[in-house]
């Protein structure tokens, strides 16, 4: 695919994904995030030449001009939307898929000080909300979705959905795959709130039991105190006094 053509897919990957986009004009001059991707197509064409001083600069000046930060090594797939961008780093060896949207804020960042693959590999149509962080060598499977803030350090299965810190998948929650742009932020659940919830109604029916056991027990010791009295534990009631003891009195 040319240069133009390419181009051109990116534009329509931003309308088909912000309905705050109002003219191809507006696109061209005003997103951040595509400038972002242009230059660093720039910039990955010099490192893959050897030219790797060159591609720094170029870098450089993007992340001065868009306020995100893309290694010229990182690999970028087709149709990549960075919404808003401030913020956005991606380290050398990222990978990421085709059709990702990535919201401001986020970190695909490495662990480990090793020449060697130490930054994420994403899939295509993954979801990163705003701030969330991937880090190390991890794969985050086709279609999942990341929460916002979540700290992702581990694999994540395809069509999984991700929260919290750090980031666990949230049992039951499997996107189909036309839905895997519709990452509703504020909605997502607490696996922790959910887990503590579990926690309290399981202690609210010990705490049932308990009583329960309890009040056996005292009607178990009544019974006890009673017998050791000489009286029965159907009747309050004392003994009845033996008639031939009458007959000697």
């Amino acid at each position: 695919m040319g240069i133009i053509a390419r181009m051109r897919e990116d534009i329509a990957a931003v309308f088909g994904r912000d309905p705050a986009a109002r003219s191809t004009l507006e696109v061209i001059l005003a997103y951040p995030g595509l400038h972002a991707i242009w230059n660093h197509r720039v910039a990955h064409w010099l490192w893959k030449r050897d030219f790797k001083l060159s591609a720094r600069l170029v870098s450089e000046i993007s992340r001065f001009i868009t306020g995100i930060e893309i290694h010229p090594g990182a690999t970028i797939g087709r149709r990549l939307f960075i919404d808003h961008g401030m913020g956005v780093v991606f380290g050398e060896t990222v990978e990421i898929g085709d059709d990702v949207l990535i919201y401001q804020g986020v970190t695909l960042g490495g662990t480990s000080s090793k020449k060697e693959k130490r930054h994420p590999t994403i899939e295509d149509h993954v979801v990163i909300g705003t701030g969330a962080s991937v880090l190390g060598p991890v794969r985050i499977g086709v279609g999942a979705r990341i929460g916002s803030g979540a700290v992702v350090v581990s694999n994540a299965p395809p069509y999984s959905t991700l929260v919290g810190i750090p980031a666990k998948i949230i049992e039951g929650e499997v996107a189909r795959q036309g839905e895997v742009l519709e990452l509703e932020h504020g909605k997502l659940p607490d696996p922790v709130a959910k887990a503590i919830n579990q926690l309290v109604d399981k202690m609210n029916r010990m705490n049932i039991r308990i009583a329960e056991v309890e009040e056996r027990q005292d009607c178990v010791e009544d019974k006890i105190g009673m017998s050791s009295n000489g009286a029965s534990p159907e009747s309050s009631e004392p003994p009845a006094e033996d008639p031939a003891s009458k007959e000697k009195h």
